[in-house]
Formats: structure tokens, C-alpha cells, sequence
């Protein structure tokens, strides 16, 4: 069953974000848990293994929610060194998929716009990855913090902005920005490096050289606050294996899946999201389930093979209990769900009823 969702998307961005969350979520009450601080994250003791991603969690009112909800891990959404507006209404649509979607499908066929919201349910969202301005999210970031309850975490998630200034002034706007993160007060922050980047299909994920700088100068800034990296969907094994042997002992945490980028198509065939540079989209929900799974499941072996410590974040395609084991079973040490808990406030406490 698909409730309201949280977020309303027949609205623009910016009416989300001053008017928001929307539905059921927005009335919950906290439960207090029988145990508090159960479990370990980080170093971090938290009541369950189950959170959001970053995207859902505008600001504090969506945190407050989400945490009232039961979802003990939230990560509050990619925040840069100044302003970007949002890409143009539609954000969200609908998807018509029976079943997984793999990158080369995705890429070569397009996934077609489904007429409404129905389970099971995959979407596309196509934001550019806004943020408001600092003097904006780093109060509203330590309110997020404030409202958590005990044995519950915020992640603080950024990325670094790329204004055309060169490879040195790019790794140093992630430094910036890491730094404005920790001074919310934090404690544990999320680069992004899984959304294609200004505009272009290329990921920074996949440049393995500029991740390892990038990952290096940001622990460097931030010292022993844990750092989690979230990653795409590698088709390749061997650019997989390179990437965490050369940030493996760097990062604390990996995340994986953001998406699968596709083409996003009208019935017709015509580009669903109107704009330049619109054609192509991420993928969320049931239809990448499969690949986030997979992505767990390499990277523990992975990090069992180089004997790392980093803990791993699973995501993609969560959206219930039976998922959630699936997750924990392939090696996630979180459980992390956008489009699932988006439009099903009670998914936490499915999941804690069906406890491990």
C-alpha cells in the first residue's frame, strides 16, 4: 500500500521545502524504543539499523518527522558551498517497470513515464542536486541535530561544487564545504560523489585518481569525524576493486546505490522531463533493488579480501521488512531507505516488528 508521500510531487522543489513533509509522517509521534542505543554505527550507538539516504530529508521539519517515524539514521540532504537552484517542475514521475532495470537497458532502451504512483514503485528524480546557501543549512543542520532523539544520527551530506576553476579549486570547495559540515556539529559526514556532476552524465565515483585525492584532503580536514562515501552501481569489478583499493583505508563507510541512470521517455518516446540536458535521469526504487544488493555484497568481500574496516551502507530499492534482512543478510551494516519511506511512513516499525 502507497500512502501520501512526504514529498509532494505535483509541487515545485522550493514549495517542498518551506511547506513540507507532507502525508501521515508529518503527525507521527515518537516511540520510544525498549533499548536505546541497541546497535553501532560508526561508533555511533543508534537504537536500529534503518535510515534515509540523502534526498528525502529537505531540512529539519522532514528530520524531525522521519525521526519521530522510527528511522533512526537520517542523512540530511547534500548541502553545498553556496546556493543552487533547484531543476525545473517535474522532479519526481512515475515509472513504468515490471521488473529490475540494468544500466545498458536503462541507457540504450529508456525507461517510459508510468501515468501514476502504483506498487511495486520505481521513480526517476531530476533535482541537479540544489542547495540553499550556508548561512541557511548550517543552522538548520544543527536543529536536525538538536530534534534527533536519543540513539539517533544525523549524517551531514555534501559535495563539492565544480565552477570550471580547475581540478585544485574543485577538491578544495569539498574541503570548504566538509568543514562547514563539521561545524554544525555532525558526527559523521557523506561526500557525494554518486550524481552526475554540473550537469554532465560523468560521475566522480568512477574517476578513481581524483577520488582518492579528494577522499585523502577531506580526512585530512576532518580528522577523525567518520566519513562515508556514496557510490553508483560499478558494472566493472576490476574499476570496483581499484576504487576501494585506493580509498579503502581512507574512508570509514562506503554507500551504495544512489541510482541508475536511464533515459526517462514520454509513452511517445519523447523526453519525459522537459529542459536541456533532461533526457537523462536517476532511477530510484524496486526496479534498482537488485543492484544495490549486489553493490553490498562486492564490497564486503571486498573489504574481507584487503582486510578494511569501512562499515557499508546499503540502499536501493528498500521498501520492506523481507528487504531490509536481504540487505543486513548480503553484509550491510545500515539499511538505508528514500522512495520506499517516502511514501510509507511505517516502515521503520515494520521493520523493527519483524526485528533480525
Amino acid at each position: 500500500m502507497l500512502h501520501t508521500p512526504s514529498y509532494n510531487p505535483n509541487l515545485p522543489f522550493e514549495k517542498n521545502y518551506a511547506e513540507g513533509p507532507f502525508g501521515e509522517v508529518a503527525n507521527l509521534s515518537y516511540v520510544e524504543p525498549a533499548t536505546v542505543g541497541a546497535h553501532t554505527f560508526l561508533g555511533q550507538k543508534i537504537n536500529f539499523r534503518i535510515g534515509m539516504p540523502a534526498g528525502p530529508i529537505l531540512n529539519s521539519r522532514f528530520g524531525q518527522a522521519f525521526f519521530n517515524a522510527g528511522f533512526d539514521v537520517l542523512t540530511y540532504k547534500t548541502v553545498r558551498s553556496s546556493e543552487k537552484k533547484s531543476s525545473p517542475y517535474p522532479n519526481i514521475v512515475p515509472l513504468e517497470l515490471k521488473g529490475d532495470i540494468t544500466p545498458k537497458e536503462a541507457a540504450t532502451e529508456g525507461v517510459r513515464q508510468a501515468e501514476e504512483f502504483a506498487a511495486p514503485l520505481s521513480i526517476t528524480n531530476s533535482f541537479g542536486v540544489p542547495s540553499v546557501g550556508p548561512d541557511k543549512w548550517q543552522p538548520d543542520m544543527k536543529r536536525m541535530i538538536e530534534v534527533a532523539h536519543e540513539g539517533q544520527l544525523v549524517i551531514g551530506a555534501f559535495q563539492g561544487t565544480n565552477r570550471g576553476e580547475g581540478e585544485d579549486a574543485f577538491i578544495k570547495d569539498h574541503v570548504a564545504t566538509a568543514r562547514m559540515v563539521v561545524e554544525t556539529g555532525a558526527k559523521v559526514l557523506e561526500v557525494n560523489t554518486s550524481c552526475p556532476n554540473e550537469g554532465t552524465r560523468n560521475l566522480l565515483c568512477y574517476d578513481t585518481k581524483r577520488m582518492q585525492q579528494i577522499a585523502h584532503a577531506i580526512k585530512d580536514e576532518i580528522g577523525n569525524t567518520p566519513l562515508v562515501v556514496k557510490l553508483a552501481y560499478f558494472e566493472d569489478e576490476k574499476q570496483l576493486e581499484e576504487l576501494v583499493s585506493a580509498i579503502g583505508e581512507i574512508v570509514d563507510g562506503i554507500a551504495a546505490i544512489n541510482t541508475i541512470g536511464g533515459k526517462i521517455l514520454k509513452k511517445d518516446g519523447e523526453q519525459a522531463l522537459p529542459g536541456e540536458g533532461r533526457l537523462w535521469s536517476g532511477i530510484c526504487g524496486a526496479g534498482i533493488g537488485w543492484a544495490g544488493l549486489d553493490m553490498v555484497k562486492r564490497l564486503k568481500a571486498l573489504r574481507e579480501k584487503k582486510s578494511y574496516s569501512f562499515e557499508i551502507v546499503g540502499v536501493g530499492g528498500m521498501a520492506s521488512a523481507d528487504d531490509y534482512k536481504e540487505y543486513r543478510a548480503a553484509g550491510a551494516d545500515l539499511v538505508m531507505s528514500a522512495t520506499g519511506a517516502m511514501w510509507n511512513p511505517y516502515l521503520a516499525q515494520e521493520i523493527k516488528k519483524n526485528a533480525e
